[in-house]
């Protein structure tokens, strides 16, 4: 049974999870959005990986290691991790759960921001 929260709490519940990840890490965040929405739009779902049932996030911009270059001019529309609040829900069935969850995915969508692929991804995950 899914673990179903307002939006309100969840987004609580990812500035929480934003702020346990370590500083070392977050002074590389500029110009990144952090968004929930309640499920991927169509054009997302497409970028799924072959048997990958749920998406539960997304990174969307430009990796933090392709970002220099010309002049170190900063580019003009921020990088946006966004979490998919439906269907992290839906693999949950506590608040617990749901917490942990959320960290996680996170973590992963941070990890595209900083030019891991989801082979890297994969192999910290384990």
């Amino acid at each position: 049974m899914a673990c179903r929260v307002s939006r309100e709490d969840f987004e609580m519940l990812v500035e929480e999870a934003l702020e346990r990840l370590p500083e070392k890490y977050k002074k590389y965040f500029a110009n990144i959005a952090i968004t929930v929405e309640d499920y991927p739009g169509e054009e997302d779902r497409g970028r799924l990986a072959p048997k990958k049932e749920l998406l539960l996030g997304l990174f969307s911009g430009v990796p933090y290691p392709k970002k220099r270059g010309f002049f170190e001019i900063p580019y003009p529309l921020p990088d946006k991790i966004i979490l998919f609040q439906k269907n992290i829900e839906t693999i949950c069935s506590t608040e617990e759960e749901l917490i942990e969850q959320i960290q996680a995915t996170l973590v992963h969508e941070v990890g595209h921001y900083f030019g891991l692929s989801e082979e890297d991804l994969r192999k910290y995950e384990r």
